[in-house]
């Protein structure tokens, strides 16, 4: 973690103690956040980042601010005094009052902001698989809440085996995703991911494939997916914000076919993506450097 955090209007050393422990959706993982890469200082996606986060407070009756810009520009303030150019952003908004240990306050909730530096994943994954992982027919299916200790567990424990990552099966047992990533194959010139209705999170780089970027001779659609499937395939490779496209090496021990070039082709396309969106932003961000804390 960098030097500084954001703590709704402030920016604030991260030793300080800024949060209290009456905040009930710190007590109770009532909140929900977004993971943003920083690239040339320009949070990227930063609207369709907004909009998820937006849609899940409203399921999960989070408070949240009405204009983007209220997240935006104080996530920008940050990213200055951090002098976070290429970075990893985690923007959390926490819900303050509900339940009986409810503290005092004025706020409804919190927005809290910290960068770090963005992590070298290597060349693959080497993931395992945990059946039983997600409720598909849960009417909160997707919704990424900072009640996030389920993901965390397995994650470690898959960890401790000497895996990178774990797949996550739905109780039809259908592939859904990982823990902190989203799930593609390729077969032919087609690249597949499971639906939204595995119970897999919408994620931005996800949706970005499927709508945005282009790769010459790829088509990106959604399928359902079992384990087999990720045997049979040419490649397989998961997507997050901070590992962009990623191959996947092995599955429980079972090295995996890298045939094809799909992943390297969406990937080139991708960073072309990424590049054009921060010029396209840049000149809405102020030049990053060390700023003060504010006042």
């Amino acid at each position: 973690m960098h030097r500084f955090v954001l703590h709704n209007d402030q920016i604030h050393e991260v030793a300080e103690r800024v949060l209290t422990p009456g905040q009930a959706g710190l007590l109770a993982g009532w909140g929900v956040f977004s993971t943003l890469r920083v690239a040339g200082g320009v949070p990227f996606a930063y609207e369709r980042h907004w909009e998820r986060m937006r849609r899940d407070a409203r399921a999960l009756r989070v408070p949240f601010p009405s204009d983007p810009e209220y997240i935006r520009s104080r996530v920008l303030r940050l990213i200055r005094a951090n002098g976070a150019v290429n970075a990893t952003l985690r923007v959390v908004v926490v819900r303050n009052r509900g339940g009986m240990w409810e503290g005092p306050g004025d706020r409804d909730f919190d927005l809290i902001a910290l960068t770090a530096d963005s992590k070298n994943w290597g060349a693959g994954m080497n993931l395992s698989v945990h059946a039983q992982a997600r409720h598909a027919a849960c009417e909160f299916r997707g919704v990424k809440t900072i009640s996030w200790a389920l993901n965390l567990a397995m994650l470690e424990e898959a960890q401790e085996a000497g895996f990178d990552e774990v797949i996550l099966l739905n109780e039809r047992g259908e592939v859904s995703e990982c823990t902190s990533a989203n799930l593609f194959v390729a077969q032919g010139g087609q690249v597949w991911t499971p639906p939204l209705e595995s119970g897999c999170l919408p994620g931005v780089t996800r949706q970005l494939l499927l709508e945005e970027v282009r790769a010459e001779g790829v088509v990106v659609r959604e399928k359902t997916l079992f384990p087999e499937d990720l045997f049979q395939a040419d490649e397989v490779f998961i997507t997050s914000t901070t590992r962009s496209l990623l191959p996947v090496l092995s599955i429980e021990r079972r090295p995996l076919r890298q045939v094809g070039g799909l992943c390297l082709r969406l990937q080139e396309a991708f960073d072309r993506f990424v590049d054009a969106y921060v010029a396209a932003h840049s000149q809405d961000v102020s030049p990053v450097g060390v700023e003060n804390r504010a006042p």
